[in-house]
């Protein structure tokens, strides 16, 4: 079985955030479903689906562009899993409940691919920068803001001071739910292996986290191992 997932080895991966975002979403209630059971709760998936679809239609002005679309929809899923938990649960657990039911579903899905890509790339590094851009564009666009402090053959140094996903949560008196979102990155940097790879990553904190903004910064640390196994 092919362990990439989301096609990203051709070189040219663009996001696909329809089908992206909808199989994170089915992932989502999933899981959410298994924690219900583990806890012996009732089947409150229908709650949690009809509050989706109703904070969807409150929040509907804030979809600009089509990335916005499918972004709110996600976020606004975590909001809607959140409520319903939260009074059986209690607040860090419930926490816990809807950022494990957003990172654990794809998770490893997302490291295989990301690996996969990195392992097959004659230029690794160039390889990330280019998904990153990509990403930028057709997975994320207006509603954040990147800023780019170094875009060179040896750094790629891209700083948000816009994030979508938190200024939805905040609108959604939900901001707690923010780090959810940045522990999701985590799949797809946990592929990456600088001594294989010829690079590294660093995100020293984030918007969630309390910072002004969030770094995403790649940099080349040395000459990949092609022969690596």
């Amino acid at each position: 079985m092919s362990t990439d997932h989301y096609e990203m080895t051709g070189g040219d991966y663009v996001p696909d955030p329809e089908r992206e975002m909808t199989e994170l979403i089915d992932g989502f209630f999933g899981h959410i479903s298994a924690t219900l059971r583990d806890h012996s709760l009732p089947d409150l998936i229908p709650a949690i689906r009809a509050r989706h679809a109703e904070l969807e239609t409150a929040n509907a002005h804030m979809v600009v562009d089509e990335p916005s679309r499918h972004n709110l929809r996600i976020t606004l899923a975590l909001v809607a899993g959140y409520e319903t938990l939260l009074p059986h649960l209690g607040r860090e657990a419930a926490i816990d409940a809807v950022r494990d039911a957003l990172v654990e579903p794809y998770g490893e899905a997302i490291r295989a691919s990301n690996r996969a890509m990195l392992d097959a790339a004659p230029d690794p590094f160039a390889t990330m920068v280019a998904v990153s851009k990509s990403r930028e564009k057709y997975a994320f666009g207006s509603t954040f803001t990147f800023r780019r402090t170094a875009d060179d053959d040896r750094r790629y140094l891209l700083d948000i001071h816009r994030c979508f996903y938190h200024d939805v949560l905040v609108a959604n008196s939900a901001p707690e739910l923010t780090p959810a979102m940045c522990a999701f990155d985590g799949n797809w940097i946990e592929a990456i292996d600088p001594d294989r790879h010829g690079f590294r990553f660093e995100r020293a904190t984030t918007i969630g986290l309390g910072g002004t903004h969030c770094p995403f910064h790649f940099t080349r640390t040395d000459t990949p191992d092609t022969d690596a196994g």
